[in-house]
C-alpha cells in the first residue's frame, strides 16, 4: 500500500509539473524516474532486480528485439524499441530537412494549383494529412506554417485559417500509421502491432473523417480565405521550389532513405524487421550519406523528448508494478459491467478529454497497461480497446492550443509573423472538428469492432 501511494504522489507531481510547464519536461520526468526507482522500489519495495527490471537494458540483448520470429515477450520498465525509433526517425527528418525536402514539396503544390488560395488551402490540408502519417506532426506544421505564413505575405491573405486546418490535419493523420503520432508508438510497440495493423484500423477512421474534415474547414473558413484575397500577383516575382533545395545530390540521397523507411515499416510484419531495428537502421544510413553535414543533422534532433520518454517509462511503470493501473482497470471494468460499448466510449472520450489540456504522450503510456488489463479481465478484444485510445489520445489533442505540441508550434509560427491566435479563435474553430472526428471514430469502432 505504501509503495502504491509512494508511485501515485509521484506521478501526480509530474503530471503537474508537466502541464505547468515551470520546468522542462525531460528533466520532470527524469527526476520523478529517479524518485520512482529510489523511494518505491528501493525504499518502499526493498527490490532492487525491480530496478533493473524497470530500466530494462535486458532487451537490448534479446534476438527477439531487433527481429521477431512470433515469440513475442512481455516485458515492462522503459520500452527501448519505442525510443529508438523515435530517435531513428527524427535523424532521418533531420536529414530531409537539412536538403530542403519539405519547402521543396510546399512550394512545388502551391505551384501546381497556380497560386490560388482555397485550392492551396485543400492542397495543404491533404499534404499535412499525408506527411504526418509518416513523420512526426511536430517537423510538418513547423515547415508548413512557415510556408504558409510566407504565401500568405506574397498573396495576400490571411493565413491563420490555414494554419489550423493544417494542425488538425497533421493530428488527425498522425493517428492512420504506427509512427505517426508517439502515443500510436507507445501503443504499438507495447501491444505488438504492426504498421498496417493500424492502417487497415485507425487508418480508415482516419481517412473517412478526413472527408468530413475537408468538408467542415472548407464551409467554416471560406469566406474568411475569399475576403482576404489582394490584388492579383505576379507569379514570375515568387521563389521557385527548386530554389528550397540546398544539395541536390542529398536531396535524392534522402528521398531514397525516406522511401526505403515507409516500405520497411510497411513490411516488417512480414520480414520480422522490428520497429527498433528500422528506426536504426535508417538513423545509421541517414548519418552515413550526410558526410560533413552530419554533426548538423545530429544536433537539431530532439533529445529533449527522447529523455522525456525514458523518464516517463520508468514512473508509469512504478504505477503498473505496484497495481495502480490494475485498480484504475477494474473500477473502469465495475462501471461498465459487460456493456462493452460504454466502455469503448469511456476510453475514446476520457482520452480526448485528457488529451486537450495535458500531455497526450504520458496518458497513453499510463493507459496502455490499463486496457491489457480490461481486455484480460472483461473479455473484450484488447484491439479494440487499443484502436480505441490511439483514435481518443491522437485527436483530442487538437481540440486546444496545448493539447498537443503541432497545435504550440503551429499557434508560434502565426504569432511570429504577427497573426496571434488566442484560445477562443482557436476553439471556436478546432473544438467542433474535433467533435465530429470522435462522434466519427465512436460509431465506426462500436459498428465494425463490438
Amino acid at each position: 500500500m505504501i509503495a502504491q501511494i509512494a508511485a501515485i504522489v509521484i506521478f501526480v507531481a509530474m503530471f503537474i509539473l508537466i502541464i505547468t510547464e515551470k520546468i522542462e519536461k525531460h528533466y520532470v520526468t527524469l527526476g520523478a524516474g529517479v524518485l520512482t526507482l529510489v523511494v518505491v522500489f528501493g525504499i518502499c519495495m526493498k527490490n532492487v532486480g525491480a530496478i533493473w527490471d524497470i530500466i530494462n537494458l535486458k532487451a537490448l540483448a534479446n534476438p527477439e528485439f531487433w527481429r521477431s520470429t512470433g515469440a513475442e515477450s512481455e516485458s515492462g520498465g522503459v520500452d527501448w524499441a519505442t525510443i529508438l525509433f523515435l530517435g531513428g526517425m527524427m535523424v532521418m527528418v533531420e536529414g530531409m530537412a537539412r536538403v530542403g525536402f519539405f519547402r521543396w514539396l510546399c512550394m512545388c503544390i502551391a505551384k501546381l494549383v497556380r497560386y490560388k488560395t482555397i485550392p492551396i488551402f485543400i492542397a495543404f490540408m491533404t499534404m499535412s494529412f499525408i506527411l504526418a502519417m509518416f513523420i512526426d506532426s511536430i517537423t510538418v506544421i513547423l515547415f508548413l506554417a512557415s510556408v504558409t505564413v510566407e504565401l500568405a505575405r506574397l498573396l495576400k491573405f490571411n493565413p491563420v485559417p490555414m494554419i489550423l486546418a493544417e494542425i488538425f490535419c497533421a493530428n488527425l493523420g498522425g493517428s492512420a500509421t504506427m509512427c505517426g503520432d508517439p502515443p500510436n508508438i507507445i501503443i504499438g510497440s507495447s501491444l505488438h502491432y504492426s504498421f498496417m495493423d493500424f492502417v487497415m484500423n485507425t487508418g480508415a477512421i482516419a481517412l473517412i473523417s478526413f472527408v468530413f474534415v475537408i468538408a467542415y474547414f472548407f464551409l467554416v473558413m471560406r469566406k474568411e480565405l475569399i475576403s482576404s484575397n489582394g490584388a492579383p500577383t505576379d507569379f514570375s516575382k515568387l521563389p521557385s521550389p527548386e530554389s528550397a533545395i540546398t544539395d541536390k545530390i542529398g536531396f535524392v540521397i534522402n528521398i531514397f532513405i525516406f522511401l526505403a523507411a515507409v516500405v520497411l515499416l510497411i513490411t516488417h510484419s512480414t520480414t520480422g524487421l522490428t520497429v527498433a531495428f528500422i528506426g536504426v537502421a535508417v538513423a545509421i544510413v541517414t548519418i552515413i550519406t550526410s558526410g560533413k553535414h552530419v554533426l548538423t543533422v545530429l544536433k537539431k534532433v530532439d533529445y529533449k523528448t527522447l529523455l522525456f520518454f525514458i523518464g516517463l517509462f520508468i514512473v508509469v511503470g512504478g504505477l503498473e508494478h505496484t497495481g495502480v493501473l490494475v485498480v484504475i482497470a477494474n473500477f473502469i471494468s465495475n462501471i461498465c459491467g459487460t456493456n462493452f460499448i460504454l466502455m469503448v466510449v469511456i476510453i475514446i472520450w476520457l482520452s480526448a478529454i485528457a488529451s486537450a489540456f495535458i500531455d497526450n504522450i504520458p496518458f497513453a503510456a499510463t493507459m496502455v497497461p490499463v486496457i491489457k488489463s480490461l481486455a484480460a479481465t472483461t473479455g473484450i478484444s484488447l484491439d479494440t480497446l487499443a484502436w480505441s485510445l490511439a483514435i481518443g489520445t491522437d485527436v483530442g489533442g487538437s481540440a486546444t492550443p496545448i493539447g498537443a505540441s503541432a497545435n504550440v508550434v503551429g499557434t508560434a509560427a502565426a504569432a511570429k509573423a504577427g497573426h496571434p491566435i488566442g484560445w477562443g479563435e482557436y476553439c471556436k474553430k478546432m473544438v467542433p472538428a474535433t467533435l465530429i472526428v470522435l462522434v466519427i471514430a465512436t460509431v465506426y469502432i462500436c459498428a465494425v469492432y463490438l
